[in-house]
């Protein structure tokens, strides 16, 4: 499945800024090295920006900038033929055709590009507010581009989907209430944390939280 499947799957930007906050929380409750979580999220990305991020520290990424003129992804997969790696940096033919001029900062921000110059992604696409789905560029021949499995759990937004892939990596059993309460966005609790981490306590959350803008109690 490639980005032109995955455009059509995402729900709308508000259901993908919630879940994505909701997954930032989830990994700061469940892992305390922050160098090892694989989502994050912040809400103080710039004066009118927040940023869904996710890092597998195997190479693969994504970034999500939301905005009041609605949201801009990228995905790199570092197995994809589609890597600007395997072609001097320069970005898959049609990949970032048409990017909205509302987007051009976020698409041209060096955080999500290589030193070497050109953007780390083998995925683009986008939604202004005033779109009634998400876009993409007019990419040529694309294949294993990466979308399907990198963007898989915002496109699916099920609390289900989560506990999959969270009972896999940190190799415990969660509580599917609990990831249930954080993906409706309700204020944290100690009750909820120590249900999904009983090592954990609400007050060493509290910078986490306030980075992710998620409500507590």
């Amino acid at each position: 499945m490639s980005v032109l499947e995955v455009v059509r799957r995402m729900p709308e930007i508000s259901d993908v800024r919630r879940v994505s906050r909701a997954l930032a929380v989830l990994d700061l409750v469940l892992n305390e090295d922050a160098t090892t979580r694989y989502y994050e999220f912040d809400a103080r990305w710039s004066a009118t920006e927040e940023a869904a991020l996710m890092r597998d520290g195997s190479g693969n990424e994504y970034s999500i900038v939301f905005s009041p003129d609605g949201a801009f992804a990228y995905g790199f997969d570092h197995e994809s033929p589609m890597s600007p790696y395997g072609n001097d940096m320069r970005p898959w033919p049609g990949l970032l055709d048409g990017v909205p001029e509302e987007f051009r900062e976020a698409r041209d921000d060096k955080a999500f590009w290589d030193v070497a110059g050109g953007p780390r992604a083998t995925v683009c696409f986008w939604r202004t507010t005033g779109d009634a789905a998400w876009q993409c560029g007019p990419v040529e021949n694309v294949e294993a581009d990466g979308a399907d499995w990198l963007f898989e759990l915002v496109a699916d937004g099920r609390p289900e989907a989560y506990l999959t892939f969270a009972e896999d990596y940190y190799e415990v059993a969660l509580d599917l209430e609990a990831i249930r309460y954080v993906y409706a966005l309700m204020p944290l609790t100690e009750y909820v944390v120590t249900s999904l981490n009983r090592q954990r306590r609400l007050a060493d959350l509290a910078e986490g939280i306030a980075e992710i803008g998620y409500p507590r109690s």
